[in-house]
């Protein structure tokens, strides 16, 4: 069987706009299958910097989108103008988890730092903590039943290349 395979091409990122969308089953190994996809595709398009952060918060949202539905889910990356990222979760079930059923406020990140401050022991329930405290930008909103007979959720955040390396003491 044929392959193809690509030129190689120069990895600087550009500001032309690109999307990739992977469908994943409701399975415990989607998040690795997330990050890895995700991964190939910043690599591909000189956005390396942007892994690590954008891997992370990947995960934690895949995983969240997993475990509180019951159907599939859907990863979506997109590559903004002014080389942001913006990675959107998709999942059926239409309940949007606060805070990201309200806009972030000016304010937000130093509550998330309250909040990660009072949970600091805590073994679960920081997935969008994290989201928060890491993106640039995020939000979700409900998708009801339209002609496509799509519904559910989509949660997504942002990055940039200057904000990547977010770091937090402990």
């Amino acid at each position: 069987m044929a392959t193809v395979t690509p030129e190689e091409t120069d990895s600087a990122p550009s500001d032309q706009a690109w999307t990739y969308t992977l469908r994943l089953p409701n399975d415990p190994r989607a998040a690795r299958i997330a990050r890895v996809t995700l991964r190939a595709v910043l690599s591909g398009h000189g956005m390396a910097e942007l892994a690590e952060t954008a891997e992370l918060l990947t995960s934690e949202m895949v995983t969240n989108a997993i475990r509180h539905s019951d159907g599939p889910a859907q990863l979506r990356v997109r590559h903004l103008c002014e080389s942001r990222l913006r990675v959107s979760i998709w999942d059926t079930n239409p309940a949007i988890p606060a805070p990201f059923d309200t806009p972030p406020g000016r304010l937000d990140r130093l509550t998330a730092l309250a909040e990660a401050a009072a949970k600091a022991d805590d073994t679960h329930g920081r997935g969008l903590l994290i989201v928060r405290l890491c993106a640039d930008n995020w939000g979700g909103y409900p998708l009801a039943d339209d002609l496509f007979g799509i519904s559910g959720k989509l949660l997504w955040f942002e990055l940039t290349p200057l904000r990547s390396k977010f770091g937090i003491a402990a």
